[in-house]
């Protein structure tokens, strides 16, 4: 009966949605922050921030495209540009993977805070995913540089990036706020969310494409949800073209699922966070 109560779902929603633009300059800042505090007392300082993108990206480029002259071999890509391939579907997954593995024990980190009765939980989670965006903007910067290069044109499809980028967001928030709650009370949980970031980069049409796969083993594709999110990326990123059109509605909407749904846990747990830290 839970379920089916409208009113229930819409005023958590309005509730969520108030939060995030009321507390937004401080998430900003604590993002900011967060950034600022991994490179601090390092010589180069925030320009690892560009660093590491720019030489995880250039050693992808050098292995796939130089050394093993990789091609994909597809139907519809003639120019078979393995690395191309590689990058568009790696790229957001490591950006998810991030947000997965720090945003698990966010709540612990940060219990001194949690433990003030005035400060929005809601901003510890949310502001570890701006944070990883940051660091996702910059190497997909570098990424297009690389396909212009490479392909001496850009497809029209980069005008739906901003989309993508919106449900990622909603994605990889929903699941911190599950996380975060979760793994406050459920301690072992890290180490599962570590294994899988880990696992599931090989269960997703990233390094391979599906027609790779045996045809028994190419139904786990397509029950992974976060192969959606990959295929997307590919269309506007590689393709060029909406090749896989079912993806699309598919990661939209379960982004804004797991917005959702993460949040409404993360909203009945938070109350006890202070008897568990």
């Amino acid at each position: 009966m839970y379920l089916l109560q409208p009113r229930v779902h819409a005023h958590a929603f309005r509730e969520l949605g108030h939060g995030l633009v009321r507390y937004r300059r401080l998430t900003w800042e604590m993002a900011k922050r967060e950034i600022a505090d991994r490179y601090t007392g390092q010589i180069l300082g925030a320009i690892w921030a560009v660093g590491h993108p720019l030489v995880l990206i250039s050693i992808y480029i050098f292995i796939f495209a130089v050394v093993f002259q990789a091609k994909t071999g597809g139907a519809h890509d003639p120019a078979g540009d393995y690395a191309t391939y590689l990058l568009a579907g790696l790229i957001p997954w490591l950006t998810f993977q991030d947000v997965l593995n720090k945003n698990v024990t966010v709540i612990i980190a940060n219990s001194s805070l949690v433990k003030q009765v005035v400060f929005p939980v809601e901003v510890l989670p949310t502001k570890g995913v701006v944070a990883s965006f940051l660091t996702q903007f910059i190497t997909t910067g570098l990424f297009w540089i690389y396909y212009v290069f490479a392909h001496q044109s850009v497809p029209w499809t980069i005008g739906l990036l901003p989309l993508l980028w919106a449900a990622q967001f909603l994605a990889m928030t929903g699941v911190s706020f599950l996380l975060s709650a979760v793994g406050t009370y459920f301690r072992d949980l890290k180490e599962l969310v570590q294994v899988f970031s880990l696992v599931n980069l090989y269960l997703m049409p990233i390094f391979y494409r599906p027609e790779w796969v045996p045809a028994y083993a190419r139904p786990l594709l397509y029950l992974n949800p976060f192969s959606y999110m990959v295929w997307c990326y590919q269309d506007v990123c590689f393709a060029g073209e909406i090749q896989h059109p079912w993806a699309w509605p598919a990661f939209l909407l379960g982004s804004g699922l797991a917005f959702y749904c993460g949040y409404r846990i993360f909203r009945k747990l938070k109350i006890y966070f202070g008897n568990v830290l």
